[in-house]
């Protein structure tokens, strides 16, 4: 079986290293918001190139304290793709502001900077990128309407550790950003994780205290907050793992050129991308009319893919107001997307064959 992701001989690489960080938490009898999280967090804060770093429990919380730090009022609207991962719209749900959906552009799976003037409306207050699938987001037009209409930007960079846009790393490209390191990221931990980076010193130290129940100062609550910090563990694992995360996305990068190169079934849509050094492969996503045919296909034939995402946010039940709603390029890619294995640790054989198999369907 060639496996979507897996995370076992990922993590083996760093086995030896681990082994020894970890055992040095144990050993401190510090395990909370000490040396391991504040290294990690000055670490990956040098790699995204911003000023700070703030660890938290998940992605999910990264995207809500940032939102929350901004101080917006319940119905402010905050404009989002309609095709991200429900975790990018909950985070807007939960402040208690209205998430405005736009269609993405069907090549890149990005947003589409050309269709958000048409939403912004004076209760608009930020624009949400999200960086789907390691691609990097156009961000010049982003930042001309934020400029244009006094809003912020904030990104969520979940999937796209380590892309690039003008010289720029992602977290670093827009007021504030939101990362995931559950286990299966480009650079995950052994749990869930997260963090923000920001430029902006007086956020910065705002979400620093929101994820510690609205405290900088133990017992003293400025804020209504709430507990969301990265362990030591997580944060000691992460800092293992960030040195090669240049290496495994390079590794990513290269599976992605032969698929590219060698899937020749013409029933087959391959992904797009405007710059190389902008996507970093977290997901290889194709399309095809016949989706749930060619996945069984792959299954018996050894390979392991999953769906991101079989149903888009607007069809979820949670979210029943939205479900008469109408994104049919939204629909079209959650009916039609495949994703392919992609990771630090697969073989160019196993890529090959893959391909090979592919090309007889």
């Amino acid at each position: 079986m060639i496996k979507f992701l897996d995370l076992y001989k990922i993590n083996e690489r760093h086995r030896k290293e681990i082994d020894t960080r970890i055992k040095q938490v144990l050993d401190s009898g510090w395990y909370l918001l000490g040396k391991e999280d504040e290294n990690f967090e000055k670490n990956f804060a040098a790699y995204c190139g911003t000023k700070h770093c703030i660890g938290c429990a998940n992605g999910l919380e990264a995207l809500t304290l940032i939102i929350r730090a901004m101080g917006f009022n319940k119905g402010d609207e905050i404009i989002v793709p309609a095709n991200t991962y429900i975790a990018s719209i909950l985070a807007i749900s939960e402040n208690g502001c209205t998430p405005v959906l736009v269609e993405p552009d069907i090549k890149t799976y990005n947003i589409d900077p050309d269709l958000i003037e048409e939403k912004i409306t004076p209760k608009t207050k930020a624009i949400m990128v999200v960086h789907l699938y390691g691609q990097a987001v156009e961000m010049e037009k982003i930042w001309n309407l934020a400029e244009k209409y006094n809003l912020k930007v904030i990104e969520d960079s979940a999937q796209a550790h380590g892309a690039i846009y003008q010289g720029k790393r992602t977290g670093n490209l827009s007021d504030a950003s939101g990362f995931s390191f559950y286990p299966g990221k480009n650079l995950g931990c052994l749990g869930d994780g997260g963090c923000v980076t920001t430029n902006d010193a007086e956020l910065a130290q705002k979400i620093r205290a929101i994820r510690n129940y609205g405290s900088h100062i133990k017992y003293h609550n400025i804020y209504k907050g709430i507990n969301s910090r990265l362990d030591e563990i997580q944060a000691a694992v992460l800092d293992v793992k960030l040195k090669e995360l240049d290496n495994d996305n390079n590794h990513r990068r290269k599976i992605a050129k032969y698929y590219i190169d060698n899937i020749k079934n013409p029933e087959i849509i391959l992904p797009e991308t405007y710059d190389k050094d902008a996507h970093v492969w977290h997901i290889f996503a194709i399309r095809t009319k016949d989706r749930n045919r060619l996945q069984e296909y792959l299954k018996d034939n050894g390979i392991q893919t999953l769906i991101h995402y079989p149903i888009p946010p607007h069809k979820q039940e949670c979210y029943k107001e939205w479900n008469n709603l109408s994104f049919p390029i939204t629909e079209k890619i959650h009916n039609e997307i495949l994703s392919l294995p992609i990771s630090p640790v697969m073989t160019m054989e196993e890529t090959a064959t893959v391909c090979k198999v592919i090309n007889k369907f």
